[in-house]
């Protein structure tokens, strides 16, 4: 191969931020690209063929054990990487059998629940966490919020660059309004402080922070829930202030449900089913339900009436009618 080409892993990179795809997608390519290249003593992947995917395939469900969607996250990783980085077709690749997902119905708290894990947190962490319940958000759309993106007014919080790269209007709580005011002038503080003593802005997806040179240090662009020192951008490598990282959230929630004493498997996620199974046990339809938590497909947020232990006519069981 000519030296002066990217190494193949920046071409990854490349390919899949001329898409626009998340990081955590560009991650997640680049990762299994790497596997796969080491699972197969370091040979490029345009001298190894549908023997050598099929066998790595294979060890991952043989060896590794790992689920069903892991080893098609790697299948759709490699097809990515023949079709798209290395422009090889290969037709054998159309004929590979995706291994056949599990169906779990979702882990979710009663109403009793949520209100203990919720008892045993505090500060920021008990607002993200009440966030997620009363919104449906997932963590990291909830920590990636602008304050721009909220109003309390109105109580809706504007989810952008969802799952699927999708905007979304959500609810906001209302019993929420007098903390998040509190928390915001806190953050104001914060932003003051930065801008006195000439410290970088926020981070700005894309190339925005070109479009909008003052977008960085604007009050509107600044997250909710900033963290506390700065980093690296991914993008730039400019110093940069960024949200809160996804793990410090999900380390509160866990030490408080310990605390709770429950012994469900929680985590950030389940507040988010909780939100959905508690609205439908409240009777609102399933197609609203639908839009607050942004899926593309009404079978997706079905699985929910399962979770109630009813069809979605609201089955009852005739032997209650004996």
């Amino acid at each position: 191969m000519d030296a002066s080409q990217p190494r193949l892993l920046d071409q990854v990179r490349d390919r899949i931020r001329a898409r626009h795809y998340s990081l955590r997608t560009e991650k997640a390519h680049v990762f299994w690209a790497r596997r796969f290249v080491r699972f197969n003593g370091m040979r490029h992947p345009r001298d190894l063929g549908a023997t050598e995917v099929e066998g790595f395939l294979t060890h991952l469900a043989v060896d590794a054990k790992v689920s069903a969607s892991t080893q098609n996250q790697a299948l759709a990783a490699l097809l990515f990487l023949y079709r798209e980085v290395l422009e090889i077709k290969l037709p054998w690749l159309d004929s590979v059998v995706r291994a056949k997902p599990s169906t779990h119905l979702p882990v979710v708290l009663s109403r009793d629940e949520v209100t203990r894990v919720l008892g045993h947190l505090s500060g920021t962490p008990w607002l993200i966490a009440s966030l997620l319940y009363g919104s449906g958000a997932r963590v990291l759309e909830c920590l990636q919020i602008r304050i721009k993106d909220f109003d309390l007014t109105r109580c809706e919080i504007l989810i952008r660059d969802g799952k699927g790269a999708k905007d979304r209007v959500t609810v906001m709580p209302a019993t929420l309004v007098p903390a998040l005011e509190r928390h915001i002038a806190r953050v104001k503080l914060l932003f003051e402080a930065d801008r006195e003593a000439g410290r970088p802005g926020v981070s700005l997806p894309y190339a925005l922070a070109r479009k909008y040179p003052q977008a960085p240090v604007a009050w509107g662009w600044q997250y909710l829930f900033p963290a506390r020192s700065f980093c690296r951008d991914r993008y730039t490598g400019a110093l940069v202030r960024h949200h809160l990282h996804p793990q410090a959230m999900q380390r509160a929630v866990a030490a408080a449900v310990h605390a709770a004493g429950i012994t469900k498997p929680i985590g950030c996620h389940t507040f988010r089913h909780c939100f959905a199974t508690h609205l439908l046990e409240d009777g609102y339809d399933i197609r609203t339900v639908q839009e607050l938590l942004g899926h593309a497909d009404v079978k997706t947020t079905m699985i929910y009436t399962h979770v109630l232990n009813r069809g979605g006519r609201g089955v009852k069981s005739p032997l209650d009618r004996a």
